[in-house]
């Protein structure tokens, strides 16, 4: 099907302003870049209300780590504890631009959210950002008694390279600990690998929000150093075996870049025996996890994919 049609109207403003590529400048213009998208650009309006939120530092090996609590306005108790990793390509993105989809992730899913602000690449390669959100699971079940208060349901969810981090992470808790109820991961890279045959990057280089040459971009900073980028702590994808993850949500965007390896993921998954509910929502671009304020379209989709996780997390 087409672009959603508000959505492609906000493409098209995009192009009309014939800004220059993310790529082309330094990761300290693509942050400021992007705040002012996510948050000096929101809405009051749209912002999505939660019970309470509340900053707190997570004291880690590697140093202090900010983090943001999100409660839910619900009288049941006790409620699951979701860690999420947000996205930015490992360079951009913080606690405040995406604090709405957290938000989102807490009132729809009635869980408890912790998002964490992980080391960011070049200042910080890879696998700072795998160390940080695994340091914040740690953090997660020494503490959950104040938090979701049920150690049993403690689950993973990042969107992006968030989705990347939270594939990582949950394949470290297979193997170290903790265990993991759940994951959702939203349009997750899941292969870092050049000559990987995922047309969609073909099909949705330009023109859909991220491009391929951010990608690349993107890629080279986080990773540009690694020797190996199969390795499954980079690219879960390449793992020999993904047997014993937890059930998962893995929600994929019709024009999107990284959508074949997202959906090659749910694929592999499945064929570990790991129970998967994956969908691509149609007409949808990257990035729509946090277009719901101008594209119902978006809102829908991103409410969908919420409440599956929610059955996930509350089965």
């Amino acid at each position: 099907m087409p672009v959603d049609p508000e959505i492609q109207a906000m493409l098209d403003a995009l192009a009309a302003l014939n800004a220059p590529s993310m790529a082309e400048g330094s990761p300290e213009r693509a942050r400021e870049s992007f705040r002012f998208m996510t948050v000096d650009m929101r809405r009051p309006e749209a912002v999505v209300p939660v019970k309470e939120t509340e900053d707190v530092v997570i004291r880690a090996d590697d140093g202090d780590l900010p983090a943001r609590i999100y409660r839910p306005d619900t009288t049941e108790s006790p409620v699951p504890t979701v860690v999420f990793a947000h996205g930015g390509g490992f360079v951009i993105g913080d606690l405040e631009t995406h604090d709405n989809q957290c938000r989102a992730v807490c009132a729809g899913s009635d869980a408890v959210v912790v998002s964490v602000d992980y080391r960011l690449a070049p200042e910080a390669p890879w696998p700072a950002a795998v160390h940080d959100t695994h340091a914040a699971v740690l953090w997660a079940v020494d503490h959950i008694d104040e938090l979701g208060g049920d150690a049993d349901r403690l689950a993973i969810a990042g969107d992006s390279a968030g989705g990347n981090i939270s594939a990582v992470v949950a394949l470290l808790c297979r193997e170290t600990g903790p265990p993991l109820w759940a994951q959702l991961l939203v349009y997750p890279v899941t292969d870092f690998t050049e000559d990987a045959p995922h047309q969609s990057r073909v099909d949705n280089a330009e023109g859909y929000f991220l491009t391929a040459e951010e990608m690349v971009w993107f890629r080279d900073h986080y990773a540009g150093g690694v020797p190996d980028v199969g390795d499954p702590m980079l690219s879960p994808l390449r793992a020999d075996d993904l047997s014993g993850l937890p059930p998962t949500v893995l929600v994929t965007a019709e024009y999107d870049p990284l959508r074949d390896e997202g959906e090659a993921y749910a694929d592999a998954l499945r064929a570990a025996g790991v129970d998967v509910d994956a969908k691509r929502y149609d007409g949808m671009v990257h990035g729509f996890f946090d277009m719901g304020s101008f594209s119902a379209g978006a809102a829908a989709a991103t409410t969908d994919a919420i409440q599956r996780f929610r059955t996930l997390l509350w089965r």
